[in-house]
């Protein structure tokens, strides 16, 4: 049997996934939605109404309209919540957010302007049931997440209470694990502590976030290529920091530039069109049907 998370069991075996954006958060569209050539499924709350009951139809909608082609009940489902990662007391004050998207089923989180290592901890911690002990110790505390929501979280995951309260843990950190939580580096204060940022236990995955970071710099339209040399520094800054703590990077690609990306180290992509993302999955060798 496939992993519950199908971002994760590629990330496992060395596959990039593929990331692509979602509409309306309706029960219909997460049918339409389940036979995305996506591995998964950037769902933006930061912009958008964070509207949990939308967000529960659009869950049952992509299990109505599994299984995806390669066999999981739906693709991964990651969001991106409207609170920012300033400190640990703004995150504190905001991981109800966390608690409530869990309890929809969705198979990650993505959180934006990642500014504090305390912030990030907290999402961590925030994520993680108390009976979680792996990685908890000097940098990282006990889980927060409490019982209650995991009986509609198990009936999305299509597994019982019991073995969704083992699996909703955080990979890699737990092997077992099949929640994915990345951090967008984003801003200058985001950057000038992403050192300890990306070392936080718990964290898959990170991005620059070059829209922003754009913004930050003097450049309020630069969101895509070609860049500055200033925002290029910025770029392959966070691409090492990711490698030095052995998380994935995450990038958009384009038609032009996908196979040097992969060659570069991107495993998590942001692509526009199926029709990069086929090319990416055909360099890559990828058996895995999507």
């Amino acid at each position: 049997m496939p992993r519950i998370n199908k971002a994760v069991e590629l990330l496992e075996h060395g596959q990039p996934i593929y990331l692509v954006n979602t509409g309306e958060l309706t029960y219909e569209n997460g049918v339409r939605m389940a036979q995305t050539w996506g591995d998964a499924i950037r769902l933006d709350l930061e912009h958008g109404p964070f509207d949990i009951l939308a967000l529960g139809e659009f869950m049952r909608g992509l299990v109505a309209g599994g299984p995806t082609q390669s066999g999981h009940r739906t693709p991964a489902v990651i969001v991106e919540l409207p609170t920012d990662g300033t400190d640990e007391m703004v995150m504190r004050a905001n991981a109800w957010m966390v608690k409530q998207v869990l309890a929809q089923g969705v198979h990650g989180i993505l959180l934006c302007h990642a500014e504090t290592p305390g912030a990030v901890r907290v999402l961590v911690e925030s994520t993680r049931y108390s009976f979680q002990k792996i990685g908890v110790g000097d940098r990282l505390g006990q889980g927060r997440r409490g019982n209650g929501g995991q009986a509609s979280a198990a009936k999305i995951w299509g597994v019982s209470e019991s073995e969704y309260l083992r699996k909703a843990d955080v990979w890699p950190l737990n092997p077992e694990g099949e929640i994915l939580l990345g951090v967008k580096i984003e801003n200058l204060r985001a950057l000038e502590n992403a050192e300890k940022t990306l070392a936080v236990p718990g964290i898959a995955f990170a991005e620059w976030g070059p829209g922003d970071m754009g913004m930050a710099l003097g450049y309020p339209e630069q969101h895509d290529p070609p860049y500055p040399q200033e925002m290029i520094d910025i770029r392959e800054k966070v691409k090492n920091l990711c490698k030095v703590n052995g998380i994935f990077f995450l990038n958009q690609v384009s038609k032009e530039d996908i196979t040097a990306m992969i060659d570069e180290g991107v495993m998590v992509c942001s692509a526009p069109n199926a029709e990069i993302a086929s090319m990416g999955r055909v360099y890559t060798r990828r058996k895995v049907p999507w």
